[in-house]
């Protein structure tokens, strides 16, 4: 099993739980241009983007070396993707719950996808 690519997972699986109380208990900030905001939000997510790039380049060589899985390349790039935004939306609460729980739930379902294959791929090797 590649170890580093299924705690990268459970770690940004972990994170995104924490992002999604964030949205849901926070209010909308009264200025989204406010540069305090923008500093404190960059401070805070540089982690998480770091860690964003570092799976979903992991899991990318890992569909390339392990062809036949149930993840998709293009479903890894629009995770990522989703995984931007969902960091973003849950500091400027700038989209609707119900958009925001799409977001979240396509992460989790491709993210469960790649732990399964992980774990698949561990139990017959």
């Amino acid at each position: 099993m590649n170890s580093q690519l299924y705690e990268d997972i459970l770690q940004i699986k972990e994170q995104l739980e924490g992002l999604r109380i964030q949205f849901v208990q926070s209010e909308k900030p009264a200025e989204k241009k406010d540069r305090a905001l923008f500093e404190r939000v960059k401070l805070e997510t540089a982690p998480l983007f770091t860690l964003n790039d570092r799976w979903a380049s992991q899991a990318e060589q890992y569909l390339k070396d392990h062809p036949g899985q149930s993840v998709h390349p293009l479903q890894l790039k629009n995770t990522k993707e989703n995984i931007e935004l969902v960091i973003l939306h849950s500091y400027y609460i700038d989209v609707p719950k119900k958009r925001f729980m799409e977001l979240y739930n396509s992460i989790h379902y491709v993210l469960d996808q790649l732990v399964e294959g992980l774990q698949k791929k561990s139990t017959d090797e």
